[in-house]
């Protein structure tokens, strides 16, 4: 049968994948964007501030290592349902904070609960899609973390000049509960789907024909004697750092290095994040098309990850940045070179692993990442306290060097780690 006669409902659980992580993002950024007022009313410096983060990215690291494995054990249709409602509760639950010690609660039990996002969603794609389309699905997925990053500096200004902070964290934090609604109707695993066409259900399975959602599950311990696991979990703690530094620390860098009023709409975040998409997107697709020419996925990975890490190399002269959009163009290309190869380094998993193991490698990843994410903010913190106002972009400059470095060192061990890895 042609592919043009082929069903497309998978693409519509990759919608359904990437309006949850766009909310999934979008209630996370709530707080940078509302970090000038709420400094201003609680007194907080940039440690206080790094802290606070810590203490999400923390949650965050320890909720993926327990959603991983339980996603694996209850599914995905029900383990989004638990995670969307406990992250969505405490996003509108952050409007009555009265002070440091509140955020931190409030911020630990939404990272609990933004924790099942990303092992529910690389799952669904694997249960969902062959691999020659898997990177372009997580890609699409994937790009949902930068739309709600858009998204944030259009609508988070409105809400505070508006209706004040609480309002910010209370309609971002119920829009999870609408999505809710569509995933419960039009989300079930492909076995399971009725009336699903059998030319699509073909396509799905095309490489997975040994592979059944019945397979015995690989125990958490063994996971670790693999070679893959560990690449995944060293991309993740090489990197993720720099993806948190983006979406928490950009909005005040802007602010204090070139005056940028984040009580407006802010066009050069939204920039920025557009720019994200579009390497999101374009990253998961130049691995699937080289596949679909012909390529192994490990080399396809390997290549396209290994033409992003070298994308972000050029922010290292952000230091010698002399206006705002020239940060812009610099601070673009790495973004942007960030989810084309997270997008890479997710589908790496799912080529590697049955899919009754998926969650829990990229929970044991993640944890990885959110690990060094969490020490990540209070370095950050520290050294921007080290300078005094007029020059704390030179603090930013330290930090953009590290960002340049770091891919390129992570994809050297990733290279020698999977140089004669095999599919478990």
């Amino acid at each position: 049968m042609s592919q043009q006669k082929t069903g497309n409902y998978r693409w519509v659980v990759v919608a359904l994948l990437f309006f949850a992580t766009t909310i999934n993002y979008l209630d996370r950024q709530v707080l940078s964007y509302l970090k000038p007022t709420l400094e201003k009313e609680f007194g907080w410096d940039d440690v206080t501030y790094g802290y606070i983060n810590m203490v999400f990215i923390l949650c965050y690291a320890f909720g993926l290592l327990l959603s991983g494995r339980l996603i694996d054990k209850i599914g995905t249709k029900l383990g989004y349902i638990i995670s969307i409602t406990v992250w969505s509760i405490a996003a509108m639950l952050h409007a009555l904070a009265k002070g440091s010690a509140g955020f931190m609660w409030f911020r630990g039990l939404l990272g609990l609960g933004e924790s099942g996002n990303f092992p529910a969603a690389i799952r669904s794609i694997a249960e969902w899609f062959p691999k020659k389309e898997r990177a372009l699905a997580t890609g699409v997925m994937n790009s949902g973390t930068n739309i709600g990053a858009v998204a944030a500096p259009i609508v988070i200004p409105l809400l505070l000049g508006l209706y004040g902070w609480q309002s910010a964290f209370i309609v971002t934090g119920a829009i999870g509960f609408i999505w809710l609604i569509f995933w419960v109707i039009f989300y079930e695993v492909p076995t399971k789907k009725k009336n699903i066409d059998p030319a699509e259900l073909a396509l799905i399975h095309e490489d997975t024909v040994a592979e059944t959602l019945t397979d015995t599950r690989i125990s958490w311990g063994q996971l670790f004697r693999y070679k893959q696991t560990w690449a995944f979990f060293i991309g993740k703690f090489l990197t993720d750092p720099i993806w948190y530094f983006f979406l928490t620390w950009l909005p005040d860098y802007f602010n204090k290095a070139f005056q940028l009023d984040l009580k407006k709409p802010t066009l050069p975040l939204i920039i920025i994040y557009t720019a994200t998409t579009i390497g999101s997107i374009g990253g998961g697709y130049i691995s699937s098309y080289l596949i679909k020419k012909g390529w192994t996925p490990v080399r396809a990975r390997k290549t396209s990850m290994l033409v992003f890490a070298l994308c972000v190399v050029p922010i290292v002269s952000a230091r010698y940045a002399t206006d705002i959009w020239q940060a812009v163009a610099l601070i673009s290309l790495a973004a942007a070179a960030h989810q084309a190869w997270s997008a890479n380094l997710y589908t790496a998993v799912s080529d590697n692993f049955p899919k009754t193991s998926v969650s829990s490698v990229i929970g044991i990843g993640g944890m990885a990442g959110s690990l060094s994410g969490a020490a990540f903010p209070v370095i950050v913190g520290y050294v921007l306290v080290q300078y005094t106002d007029a020059n704390k972009h030179i603090g930013y400059n330290l930090i953009f060097l590290f960002c340049g470095m770091a891919y390129l060192l992570a994809w050297i061990i990733n290279h020698f780690l999977m140089r004669n890895a095999k599919a478990v």
